[in-house]
């Protein structure tokens, strides 16, 4: 599969106004998204925790994670954001882009949008209410 790139902006919840853009790599393998550390600080995103990857070659790593707002394709999804080096290729992880209904299509090898967001799981049948919902 060939690359596929997509420009993303980062924001900082706290203060929206507050913003970095990039092109970032689209990485089916990535759960998470990764962004130059450097770029997160700028915008006042500190580090909330630490989370250990594995990386394409098999080794693990632990990086800072925080959440940031996460903007492409006119979407919006709260993420996961890895504090990566500071001169880092910026990732967007399979989560943000399932999270918005968007994967890519393996024949074109561009983004789609799905014609809605998978919810699927068990349906129970509420016995309060008439009608079914996600268990």
């Amino acid at each position: 599969m060939g690359v596929v790139q997509v420009t993303v902006t980062i924001r900082n919840p706290a203060e929206p106004e507050r913003s970095w853009d990039g092109l970032f790599l689209v990485d089916m393998g990535s759960t998470d998204c990764v962004v130059p550390g450097r770029a997160l600080r700028e915008i006042g995103i500190q580090p909330k925790g630490r989370r250990t990857y594995e990386l394409a070659d098999g080794r693990e790593e632990t990086v800072d994670i925080a959440v940031a707002e996460v903007e492409f394709m006119g979407e919006i999804v709260g993420a996961t954001v890895g504090f990566g080096n500071d001169h880092i290729e910026p990732i967007l992880g399979l989560t943000a882009l399932e999270s918005v209904g968007i994967e890519i299509d393996p024949v074109s090898q561009r983004l789609k949008r799905r014609p809605s967001v998978r919810m699927k799981g068990r349906i129970a049948r509420r016995p309060d209410q008439n009608r079914f919902a996600a268990a």
